[in-house]
């Protein structure tokens, strides 16, 4: 998996979405880590509201997310 990093002003996180995610139009999200927390935003409003998480929380979230179904 490749994809582009982009470090936000902001916050000097540094942001990377999967190559994976298709087009401009995908439905993509971003992941910044840092050693204690997953930050999770929408790759479409880099500026607009991100999720923090946990390293736990976030494996929690990744496990129930692939238990899904859509």
């Amino acid at each position: 998996m490749t994809g582009y990093t982009r470090t936000d002003e902001k916050t000097g996180l540094i942001y990377r979405k999967s190559s994976y995610s298709g087009g401009e139009q995908g439905q993509c999200v971003e992941v910044a880590e840092t050693p204690s927390t997953i930050h999770v935003r929408d790759s479409k409003d880099p500026d607009g509201p991100s999720l923090t998480l946990t390293r736990a929380g976030f494996s929690a979230f990744l496990w129930l997310a692939s238990e899904s179904e859509v």
